[in-house]
């Protein structure tokens, strides 16, 4: 018998009423808004008007040129989906935006057939009849992101996804990525034929497991063939999906199993960090949420890494490729979160420090970045691991798992935020936050919207579309909207057309009707930010970030705020090259976040250019005040009035709340603060901080850069809105670039280049 509680986050859509999609939506609520045609197991932002989704070869009901669908493009005005062709097998794959905003996905599966099945003709992977796939796992995918109306999109905008044209040295299954600072990517790890943890038991070959594993890593555009890397020997098993975090140093914090180290990856060369304590295990199938806290003036842009959740199984309890050794599902996830400074500013020893534990155990929980600099955590269950198994566990044979072949229960279905300025003791709360109605276990995502909301979408703990399963195949998407949801938001002019790292400071003005209170006060609270919102995928956002620039203030009396604001620190290391969304914040309320381009949008050395002297901040002196009201700026929609908002206790479970208590509660506490703070003595002198940042020049340049053969100048940037283009009308300019790569048998001219784009309608293997 399955306990109740197990059980509930399943159940819970019973009885339950969603809020229609053109209602007003309440913060702190979720809003189903749409399907997504394949289940989202991959997801990143293409530009500000697309979300690009990615799904495992399998037997989605949406077909494309005679076969399911395994991609999609996600509409975010329109709240529409539009299938998109992709030829070979993406499950669990790896992604990474390059310089000029384009995506690329790396490596993935062997091709599949129905129930997962691989077909095989004399001893070698060959194309699924049914599902018509092709071998992923040493492809890399590339696709430039266009806006417009996605039904009419052309060659262009398609997927790049042939492994004779662009493939890796080494075939990966959940593998990490991590960019560099002149643009480069590297990978690193991951599975040949893959399973549950990458290893047999007894593990009696560690790190290859008889071929099984790849304990090596690579670089795109090639370096040359792929290295030995020891922490991915060293921790055998459980080294798959590891968390790669680029130092300002120029150094690699790498965490894997439970060991931790900094990685000169030009010299291959391991600093060893202290172990993950508390046997807590973070990278996949323990599947933990971890981030990168906030790069800011105020922190000198020290980067510290926040790892929660997980599971601490013992080693031998994690069994093999096949399975776990235990049943999972009756495993409480873990609560505990750490912290870790890898590159401490006054040089002391890295350790990893005790912080506020999660307010309920969670694996495969995901962190969210919100434009405040707050993080979401949302998503994942209350017990058991990622993963499944079509064999049964040793105790449980596979027909009797009570979950399918999903190895989690208990959906953890109500989000948590985490204020990393808050003292310890009080970082986490629940206050506001409802609960959705949609179990995200395995193979589900969530990505910063330019908006500010979070869409959320997939889940699919089985080995094919599983619609009458346990925890089915997923398709509904939602968006969750913050506590800032349904204030009025800051506008701005000013906004350049590119970020360099150093060089001339830029004003943003912001418009009195866009805030309310005192302008000196919003002047004050006023930050910039850029986040990259990353490759979201098994509770992971490879490459999120978010890094605040510096920035000044000129306070006119009419109300108007002049931010003076710095171009990124003269490092790119700490964000390297390619696109971000760009947010002005005023009284923690974000503005609509802007894509721009960091960087020459070129792969190639970064220009570092000297940081200008921002002046001093002035404040009015005729107590000028914002104008903003109910009706004044750019105001979401405002509070549903029958909104549905609990405090919620753990695993799920929803609790109803008066919506207009909780209003009224709010708008109270908003008052006293605003109250005190006007009561608040001005500064005795305006003070303007300048962040000193060492110089790092990035790595060795290769001289490759993406560019557009007939295109003007700055055709490297628009990529980011490029409408749907006429056929034929040019090659991807990252495509046109001439990469160093192996064909499917290593056959291939290093001076090969990819020029011409894939049809939607051709398949790419099959062409002559």
């Amino acid at each position: 018998m399955i306990p109740s509680f197990l059980r509930l986050g399943a159940v819970a859509t019973v009885g339950l009423t969603f809020v229609s999609s053109s209602a007003a939506q309440a913060p702190g609520t979720f809003e189903v808004v749409g399907e997504t045609l394949v289940s989202a197991m991959m997801m990143f932002l293409g530009n500000d008007e697309k979300v690009y989704i990615i799904d495992k070869s399998e037997a989605n009901p949406t077909q494309i040129d005679g076969h399911p669908a395994w991609g999609s493009v996600w509409d975010i005005k329109s709240r529409t989906a539009t299938a998109m062709n992709m030829y070979t097998n993406p499950f669990c794959a790896a992604g990474m935006h390059m310089p000029n905003g384009s995506l690329a996905v790396f490596g993935g599966n062997a091709a599949v057939g129905p129930d997962g099945n691989t077909p095989k003709a004399n001893g070698k992977t060959v194309q699924d009849p049914t599902y018509k796939d092709y071998d992923g796992r040493k492809v890399i995918r590339i696709l430039d992101p266009c806006t417009g109306d996605s039904a009419a999109f052309g060659e262009q905008c398609a997927w790049h996804d042939d492994v004779r044209k662009l493939s890796m040295q080494s075939e990966r299954w959940y593998p990490a990525v991590e960019s560099l600072p002149n643009g480069d990517v590297v990978l690193i790890g991951g599975m040949k034929s893959g399973g549950y943890v990458n290893r047999n038991w007894p593990d009696d070959d560690p790190g290859r497991s008889g071929g099984g594993a790849v304990p090596t890593f690579e670089f795109f555009p090639s370096r040359g063939n792929a290295t030995d890397m020891q922490l991915m020997i060293d921790t055998s098993g459980l080294n798959t999906y590891v968390h790669t975090y680029l130092m300002p140093s120029g150094l690699m914090f790498v965490q894997s199993y439970l060991k931790t180290i900094l990685w000169n990856y030009e010299k291959n060369k391991e600093t060893a960090l202290p172990d993950m304590p508390n046997g807590v295990v973070r990278v996949y199938p323990a599947s933990a949420g971890v981030a990168m806290l906030p790069l800011t003036p105020k922190n000198s842009y020290t980067p510290t890494i926040l790892f929660c959740g997980g599971s601490d199984l013992k080693d031998e309890e994690w069994g093999n490729y096949t399975a776990p050794n235990v049943d999972t599902w009756e495993r409480p996830a873990s609560k505990d979160c750490q912290r870790i400074t890898p590159e401490p500013l006054d040089k002391s020893e890295p350790k990893y420090e005790q912080d506020d534990d999660m307010l309920e155990g969670r694996t495969m929980g995901q962190f969210v970045v919100l434009p405040n600099g707050k993080l979401l955590m949302l998503n994942g269950a209350a017990n058991g691991t990622a993963g499944y198994t079509t064999a049964g566990t040793p105790n449980t044979p596979a027909k009797q798992m009570p979950f399918g072949a999903g190895l989690a229960a208990g959906p953890t279905l109500q989000p948590a935020i985490y204020d990393p300025e808050a003292p310890a003791g009080s970082r986490w709360s629940k206050n506001g936050l409802s609960a959705s109605t949609i179990p995200r276990m395995y193979h589900s995502s969530a990505l910063l919207l330019p908006d500010g909301s979070v869409f959320i979408a997939g889940s699919n703990p089985e080995g094919d579309y599983r619609p009458d399963a346990f925890f089915p195949t997923e398709y509904r998407a939602e968006v969750f909207y913050p506590p800032y949801w349904g204030e009025t938001r800051p506008t701005y002019t000013g906004l350049p057309e590119k970020l360099s790292y150093g060089g001339d400071a830029f004003d943003l003005t912001i418009d009195p009707a866009s805030y309310g209170g005192d302008s000196n006060l919003a002047a004050e609270s006023a930050t910039v930010a850029v986040i990259r919102t990353g490759f979201s995928t098994h509770a992971l956002n490879m490459g999120q970030r978010f890094l605040q620039l510096n920035s000044t203030y000129s306070v006119a009396s009419d109300g108007k705020i002049t931010l003076h604001v710095s171009q990124l620190p003269a490092n790119a290391n700490l964000v390297t090259p390619g696109p971000v969304l760009l947010f002005v914040t005023v009284n923690d309320v974000p503005s609509i976040g802007k894509t721009i381009i960091v960087g020459s949008g070129k792969i190639e050395e970064q220009k570092m250019l000297d940081v200008a002297v921002l002046p001093s901040s002035v404040r009015a002196t005729n107590g000028a005040h914002g104008q903003a009201d109910a009706t004044a700026g750019e105001k979401d929609a405002p509070p549903a009035v029958d909104s549905q908002s609990s405090k919620g206790p753990s695993i799920g479970v929803i609790v109803g709340a008066a919506a207009g208590g909780a209003v009224a509660l709010i708008a109270l506490i908003a008052l006293l603060v605003f109250l005190m703070r006007r009561r608040r003595p001005a500064p005795a002198a305006p003070v303007t901080k300048q962040i000193s940042i060492n110089r790092v020049r990035p790595g060795t340049t290769l001289g490759f850069q993406a560019y557009q053969p007939t295109a003007p100048p700055m055709a490297a940037f628009p990529v980011l809105g490029r409408t749907s283009p006429t056929p034929g009308s040019g090659v991807s300019p990252l495509l046109a670039t001439k990469f160093a790569y192996p064909g499917r048998d290593g056959a291939v001219s290093p001076d090969s280049v990819y020029s011409r784009s894939i049809r939607l309608s051709e398949d790419p293997l099959a062409r002559k």
